[in-house]
């Protein structure tokens, strides 16, 4: 999947937003004003929600040891930093897409959940 394949299918999620809090070099794709994507501009990665904790995250680490790490700052609540262009299958990779898009909504109050 390409990077540009990726920024589509994040922003295209109902009610997502494209921000760049830190500058242009990421990208942070919200939904309800929360990040489901931190999306690594330079160096073509991204970062997302990949279980409800580290030791569910650690699951794609162990499957993918060379492309995905544990995200600096957020790793301990689930959050991985996948390389894009790796081993992990385009379709594993929108899974995770999905999943972090679903856990973050599922968490907003009903008034900030998009409409379906």
């Amino acid at each position: 999947m390409t990077l540009d394949e990726l920024i589509v299918y994040c922003a295209g999620k109902p009610g997502a937003e494209e921000t760049y809090p830190w500058g242009e070099a990421e990208l942070v794709c919200k939904v309800g004003g929360k990040a489901f994507a931190f999306i690594g501009l330079d160096v073509h990665t991204v970062g997302l929600k990949c279980g409800t904790d580290a030791e569910a995250a650690a699951v794609w680490r162990e499957r993918f040891p060379s492309d995905v790490t544990v995200s600096g700052y957020i790793g301990r609540y689930g959050w991985n930093t996948i390389a894009l262009k790796g081993a992990v299958p385009d379709d594993d990779l929108l899974e995770l897409v999905d999943g972090s898009y679903d856990a973050v909504v599922a968490r907003l109050p009903k008034g900030k959940r998009p409409a379906v």
